[in-house]
């Protein structure tokens, strides 16, 4: 992560399955994050989430709602710039279809930083990621 923020060109994260972990850090230092409509995004998984927080793996439902992983959370809570729409149907065709939407997106925004002097690059995506959540600050 601590390399990610120090990188001159852009970095374009895009979390197509599930992304979790350490890797789940590292991805969100990008200047931009797509994330495909039904992938899940944490750093730890709903499992590991309920054993730790109540000892009961068994409440995974409850601790996947509380977590905010999906697509639509993370978007509102500016974790992700993107969704990238994922079409029912045929595999082969919903694959190209999507393959399409993330070619564009990268297209449009590398298109957005070329102009970008390397300096403003990096503070870009460090803006990015001071203003990602939702916190309120306790009096």
């Amino acid at each position: 992560m601590l390399e990610l923020s120090k990188l001159t060109v852009p970095v374009i994260s895009i979390v197509i399955g599930e992304g979790s972990s350490g890797g789940a850090l590292a991805l969100g230092v990008g200047n931009k994050v797509f994330m495909l409509e039904n992938a899940i995004y944490s750093i730890l998984s709903p499992e590991g989430y309920a054993s730790i927080l109540w000892k009961d793996s068994s409440r995974t439902k409850e601790a996947a709602e509380k977590m905010k992983l999906t697509a639509k959370d993370l978007y509102e809570l500016k974790v992700i710039d993107k969704i990238i729409k994922e079409p029912q149907g045929e595999e082969e065709q919903c694959f190209l279809k999507v393959s399409r939407s993330l070619k564009k997106e990268i297209q449009k925004s590398v298109e957005e930083m070329r102009e970008m002097l390397p300096e403003q690059i990096r503070e870009d995506r460090y803006q990015k990621f001071r203003n990602m959540g939702d916190f309120k600050r306790l009096s």
